[in-house]
């Protein structure tokens, strides 16, 4: 949990296997549905987008094998 105020809290997440469907649909079983999910959050947890962002991706590059780097906070 990085913060929390009364009505959203703001976790870092690590994935296991990359796809964004797997903090879906986990956070949804705990009761704790993501922000702006138009397909696990009920109404009153809608947003004009998905409140899931990637803030660090790191990949091997299919052509050259060169290590790849990305780091881009949320803005929310």
């Amino acid at each position: 949990m990085l913060e929390r105020d009364s009505d959203n809290t703001r976790l870092q997440l690590h994935p296991v296997t990359g796809r964004t469907h797997q903090l879906r649909v986990h956070l949804q079983w705990l009761g704790h549905p993501i922000r702006g999910d138009a397909l696990y959050a009920p109404l009153p947890l809608r947003a004009d987008r998905l409140l899931l962002h990637a803030c660090h991706l790191a990949f091997t590059h299919p052509l050259t094998g060169g290590a790849c780097a990305f780091d881009c906070p949320a803005q929310f």
